[in-house]
């Protein structure tokens, strides 16, 4: 039995208001629509989580709304703008088969190549634009035996694929 890792950057986020405190910043146009399709692609590949672990800033929760998913979330301040260690120790207490998990860069970037054995061979996978989703699988039957390096690369899209 394996479980699978959904890796998502949030959607382009507002700058409109420069004096905005960044954690309340929302998604912009473009960031809601890519968030739409992105929860489209998830519902038409088969990759529905049945938990999301998110950041708790309004733009990765927008994020979360816009994909139209039925999985039980938690936000939590930790995975504000967290490190792959942070990242790393949250996952490991994830029930579920299935995760969804939510953040920002640099980390998740970062977190997203120390998880996998083989990188996905897409052009935008080491800058893992906004939107950029990993689906990664696990040889594991539980959470807390994930090791780095042990995932295994299954799907890799950014939103410009989806919405042109």
């Amino acid at each position: 039995m394996t479980r699978r890792l959904i890796l998502m950057r949030h959607a382009k986020s507002s700058w409109g208001d420069p004096a905005q405190p960044d954690h309340a910043r929302p998604l912009n146009g473009r960031g809601q629509r890519s968030a739409t399709a992105l929860g489209d692609w998830l519902r038409t590949q088969g990759y529905l989580p049945d938990r999301v672990l998110s950041s708790s800033s309004v733009r990765t929760r927008d994020t979360f709304d816009r994909l139209g998913l039925d999985a039980p979330a938690q936000f939590s301040d930790a995975l504000y703008h967290a490190s792959p260690a942070i990242m790393l120790k949250a996952l490991r207490t994830a029930s579920g088969q299935t995760v969804l998990m939510l953040g920002h860069h640099p980390g998740i970037s970062a977190f997203a190549r120390s998880l996998v054995a083989t990188p996905p061979t897409h052009d935008r996978f080491d800058d893992y634009p906004t939107g950029a989703t990993l689906v990664a699988d696990f040889p594991i039957t539980d959470w807390g035996d994930l090791t780095p390096g042990s995932g295994q690369a299954v799907d890799f899209i950014v939103p410009r694929a989806l919405t042109g």
